[in-house]
């Protein structure tokens, strides 16, 4: 299985300038959205190796396809659920 993951655009900031939407994402982690607010999440790409978290990415691929709408991976489950399976993920 394999996923194509849309670029993440990085930004920097200056002084005096107003923020931009993106936001500056480490080397070796990725942004994703979740929930019906669509809460930004910043996860190590370790997680997409994962059973549990590539189940989450397969709900992703039948909700929205390759078509995500926030410009970042969207995770169609509740932010429960999401911080459920990535509290777990931390543990391991």
């Amino acid at each position: 299985m394999s996923f194509h993951l849309p670029a993440i655009r990085r930004t920097s900031y200056s002084a005096g300038h107003a923020a931009s939407k993106c936001v500056l994402v480490p080397k070796g982690y990725l942004a994703v959205y979740v929930g019906e607010k669509q809460k930004r999440f910043v996860i190590p790409i370790s997680y997409l190796n994962q059973p549990s978290f590539q189940d989450l990415l397969s709900q992703a691929e039948e909700e929205f396809g390759y078509d995500h709408p926030m410009g970042g991976l969207t995770i169609p489950c509740s932010e429960d659920v999401f911080q459920n399976i990535t509290s777990r993920l931390n543990g391991q």
